[in-house]
């Protein structure tokens, strides 16, 4: 089982594999990696960036970027600083900064955030609350039915 390790695809000299140009890169590398074909259960804390390609079961917890690759299969309650999506996702999702799900990602659950970008060909079936846009909806011009019936 290959827990935490890099993948040697990675090395110089190899071409970069493909899934990699639909994540969003942030600064900083990856700390840790959960390889494609290895599988986790339990609860994970961290900092720094830490991208999953494997099968995740669990809670993770961070103030930091959590990336889920494409193929991962992750069963969780997610609270993160950013939360980046490209595999498959049941559970709830709460992220501080930003989630991002970019094809071909499969969301089951509810997101909170104060910020949501959703690429086309991504399936999300859920809720989702932005939180911090509630001070936005109150500065939110009446429907246009409430303007006109005061007139």
């Amino acid at each position: 089982m290959a827990l935490f390790s890099a993948d040697k695809k990675d090395m110089p000299g190899q071409p970069a594999r493909a899934q990699e140009a639909n994540v969003s890169v942030r600064a900083g590398d990856v700390h840790t990696l959960l390889g494609k074909g290895s599988e986790f259960e339990g609860k994970l804390s961290f900092e720094g960036q830490v991208r999953i390609d494997g099968k995740y079961s669990g809670h993770i917890s961070t103030k930091d970027t959590l990336v889920i690759g494409e193929g991962a299969k992750v069963n969780a309650e997610i609270l993160a600083g950013t939360v980046v999506i490209n595999g498959s996702v049941e559970g709830n999702i709460r992220a501080t900064v930003l989630v991002e799900l970019h094809p071909p990602a499969r969301v089951k659950g509810s997101i909170e955030t104060p910020a949501l970008s959703i690429d086309k060909g991504v399936i999300f079936e859920g809720t989702c609350k932005m939180e911090g846009s509630a001070n936005g909806a109150a500065k939110a011009p009446p429907p246009l039915s409430a303007a006109t019936a005061s007139r």
